[in-house]
């Protein structure tokens, strides 16, 4: 450990801190320090006891208001004997620090502009937001490369599939947060987005060869390192290449997510990659960790294998208790446990905590309050939307730009995915109304004739049991002469809104219903349009559809970016940071 190296760059009395400071601690202060509690409560009695019984080293919260996050951090600086790491997830902008912080853009949005600018700007916004409210530590940039469609975690939560604009935009995203002090992650090491599942909820398999690997991942964290990248996040997910290269003796069974292996964490991330820095660990509920052993064995097994900060508790006294247990048997060896403390003390001495008078480490409230939502940084949403908004496929002539002369009679066609409400909860499912109510009524505005297609399923599900048993048969009754649409509109806009975020897909949810215009299957009848403002994938499911525009997300700034484009006020000049026509020749169309 050198902690005078990058990406501490310490002055030698902050190195005696750091030294003193694990010197003088117990076991039981030494082993909280290696866990970032995730509270339910605000209440300086739950705060303080959580300190108190458990000497925790870091903070990643529930999202709140940015007043509520600011008196929480307020009280946990004053109130721990050590100061905290104290982590916001910044992955959109501010609004990762307090829900009423500023939103910039999912980062597959701002990889559509092609620009590292407003990665920057993004960085930026979330350091002044998240610092203002007292955090020192962002779960951002995601340095993922989706080269998988079907994966639903990272499609829209990475920059893209290219590990050169990866690298640009998570280094310019750096530079903005670092300017006002706030120390980035990247994740999810060894790499997301080559198994089309999701972590939080199976398995995972980063299934690319070394060479492959070196060429992809690894240019993006050996760039990040070099740029002094100051954490990472490891991920559950494994990497059977790497894990054998360095123990050829391994058999399948023996594999481990990378949280838990030696070979990924000690031997190539700090070996091989050179990263003298922190290593947390990703969520420690999620299947991809939790299906591979105990609670009871794991908890020790990730400090052993290299990380220094272990993800949240279950139950802290179980937890607590494991972890210090797995120390006092020797899987986490003393010498591993003073590597990993000197890590954790020394990004707070960077930081500078251990010399700030502990009631100065936050801003003053009012001076902190003033910071969230400035001008400014609201603008720069809309702006991305202006940049980024991607007209992937354009095959039918002549139809663009649109008019109220030429198209005034529009079908307003809503699509969406699987319910996702604990996603929306999150900040991942968008606003409560769906995105096609909202462009039904822009249409309206701009002079527009607008119809929005009610489902058969949604008038079914709003009967009684015995009307819905009446009018089941209708379902398959849907069916009309072409000429009923084709007389009545002159174009319909598909509007979709598809969240996969923490569910097995990200995939279009079709009704059950036939001769419908739910699916487009008459786009050779009449002008057809879809628009996605969720993941970038949607073409899969409708390939047939020859005008698909990706807009990345479904706020009024970011609809209205999307007509002013179709009518002609502004040029499309998004250019599509992932192989939206997901391999299939058929989309290209």
């Amino acid at each position: 450990m050198d902690l005078s190296a990058p990406p501490f760059n310490l002055a030698p009395e902050d190195i005696d801190w750091v030294n003193d400071t694990i010197a003088s601690m117990s076991d039981e202060e030494k082993i909280g320090q290696l866990f970032v509690n995730m509270g339910s409560k605000r209440t300086e009695e739950y705060l303080t006891g959580i300190l108190d019984r458990f000497h925790i080293g870091a903070v990643r919260y529930n999202p709140g208001i940015a007043e509520e996050v600011w008196e929480q951090n307020h009280i946990l600086q004053t109130s721990s004997k050590i100061p905290l790491l104290i982590a916001a997830n910044t992955e959109a902008g501010g609004n990762g620090a307090c829900t009423d912080g500023t939103y910039v853009g999912w980062e597959v949005k701002i990889g559509a502009t092609a620009d590292p600018s407003w990665a920057y700007e993004m960085g930026r916004v979330s350091g002044v937001e998240a610092s203002a409210i007292g955090c020192n530590w962002s779960f951002a940039p995601i340095v993922d490369l989706v080269r998988n469609w079907r994966n639903p975690i990272v499609c829209t939560r990475t920059w893209g599939d290219d590990p050169d604009l990866v690298l640009e935009m998570s280094k310019a995203y750096m530079r903005g947060i670092m300017e006002s002090g706030i120390l980035p992650t990247a994740k999810h090491f060894p790499g997301d987005g080559i198994d089309e599942r999701d972590h939080h909820l199976s398995s995972s398999v980063n299934s690319l060869s070394c060479e492959e690997w070196d060429a992809t991942f690894g240019k993006v964290y050996r760039g990040l390192i070099d740029e002094g990248l100051p954490s990472i996040m490891v991920g559950h997910i494994m990497q059977p290449a790497y894990q054998r290269f360095f123990s050829p003796e391994t058999t399948d069974e023996d594999l481990l997510p990378a949280t838990l292996s030696k070979e990924l964490v000690t031997d190539l991330l700090r070996g091989r990659l050179g990263f003298n820095g922190l290593v947390v660990t990703d969520a420690s509920h999620m299947v991809g960790l939790t299906g591979r052993m105990s609670r009871k064995d794991l908890l020790p097994r990730a400090i052993a294998a290299g990380c220094d900060l272990f993800l949240f508790f279950n139950d802290p006294d179980e937890d607590f208790e494991w972890m210090l247990q797995g120390h006092r048997d020797g899987v986490i060896t003393e010498e591993r446990l003073t590597q990993a403390l000197q890590r954790i003390l020394g990004l707070k001495a960077r930081l500078k905590l251990h010399s700030t008078p502990r009631e100065q480490i936050l801003a003053p409230k009012e001076e902190a309050m003033a910071r969230i939502g400035l001008a400014e940084n609201l603008a720069l949403a809309p702006a991305v939307s202006d940049r980024a908004v991607t007209l992937v496929k354009s095959r039918e002539e002549g139809l663009l730009p649109l008019s109220p002369q030429r198209h005034r009679r529009i079908l307003v066609v809503p699509v969406s995915g699987p319910e996702n409400p604990i996603s929306r909860a999150f900040g991942g499912g968008g606003g409560a109304t769906h995105p096609a109510d909202v462009v039904a009524r822009l249409l309206g505005e701009r002079g527009y004739e607008v119809t929005v297609h009610e489902s058969l399923l949604s008038v079914l599900a709003e009967l009684s049991p015995e009307e819905q048993a009446a009018r089941v048969r209708d379902i398959y009754a849907g069916k009309a002469p072409i000429a009923t649409l084709t007389d009545s509109y002159d174009l319909v806009l598909l509007v979709a809104k598809v969240d996969g975020m923490m569910q097995p897909a990200q995939r279009v949810a079709w009704p059950a219903t036939k001769g419908t215009v739910d699916i487009p299957w008459y786009v050779h009848e009449l002008p057809v349009v879809y628009v996605a403002t969720g993941g970038p994938f949607d073409m899969a499911d409708v390939p047939q559809v020859r005008t698909f525009i990706n807009a990345y997300d479904d706020k009024e700034h970011t609809l209205v970016a999307v007509l002013d484009k179709l009518e002609g006020r502004s040029q499309f000049t998004g250019v599509s940071p992932v192989d939206a026509y997901c391999g299939f020749p058929d989309a290209r169309v």
